[in-house]
């Protein structure tokens, strides 16, 4: 009497699954057997919605793979397997919320035909906006902005030198900021302080120029008579 002893065949697929809408997820589906692999092998994968109802075969390999041809299957299904490796993996192209359910990886290897599927419970999410700081982003934000204002103060103080003279005056004593320097020849020294206050004092009041005009003239008549 010839005793022929036959095990039983071992499915293994992932627990669960968790992808985003729209994204491309792979259904792992992976066998042992103790026969050899013939073309009496086949796979099955079913679908049960998470809403309920029978589960409905969706894929079929016998020698070949064959696609969903109706359904929102159709179209968005690749097979991805390789028997003879023991694989028996899908991938499901676009995922939609409708896909939400449990899908079961079913193998018969002739004798090999008993054992139990494997199942998997696919949960595709929507995509969700979120706006979160990274370490990049936080440490941009704490670079650039101090780096900005920098740059800014010493554009400004090389534009216009008379404000670092004013902010010197009123760090000293609360006074105008047009410095009053003492000097012999008052002519002199008021030309000197018009060119360093130029920048600052363009937006003065007219009279203040009529009064410029005003103590210059006093000046040339002065010094005509000395003459």
């Amino acid at each position: 009497m010839l005793l022929r002893s036959t095990c039983c065949i071992s499915v293994k697929a992932p627990a669960d699954i968790s992808v985003i809408k729209g994204a491309t997820v792979t259904l792992s589906c992976s066998f042992t057997s103790s026969s050899s692999i013939t073309s009496l092998m086949s796979i099955d994968w079913t679908f049960r919605p998470e809403s309920g109802g029978p589960a409905k075969l969706f894929f079929h390999y016998s020698s070949k793979a064959y696609l969903p041809e109706e359904d929102y299957f159709k179209g968005r299904v690749k097979w991805v397997g390789s028997p003879s490796r023991g694989d028996a993996s899908l991938q499901l192209l676009n995922a939609s919320l409708t896909d939400n359910g449990t899908y079961t990886c079913a193998i018969r290897n002739p004798p090999d035909v008993h054992g139990n599927p494997a199942q998997t419970v696919l949960t595709v999410t929507p995509k969700r906006l979120s706006l979160t700081f990274t370490d990049v982003g936080v440490l941009l934000v704490f670079v650039l902005v101090p780096s900005g204002i920098v740059t800014l103060l010493l554009l400004g103080r090389m534009l216009c030198p008379c404000w670092s003279e004013s902010e010197k005056s009123s760090a000293a004593a609360h006074h105008s900021p047009i410095e009053v320097v003492a000097c012999d020849d008052e002519y002199f020294c008021a030309q000197k302080q018009q060119k360093h206050t130029l920048c600052c004092c363009y937006f003065k009041d007219i009279e203040y120029e009529d009064d410029y005009i005003h103590e210059k003239s006093h000046e040339n008549t002065y010094a005509e008579s000395q003459c």
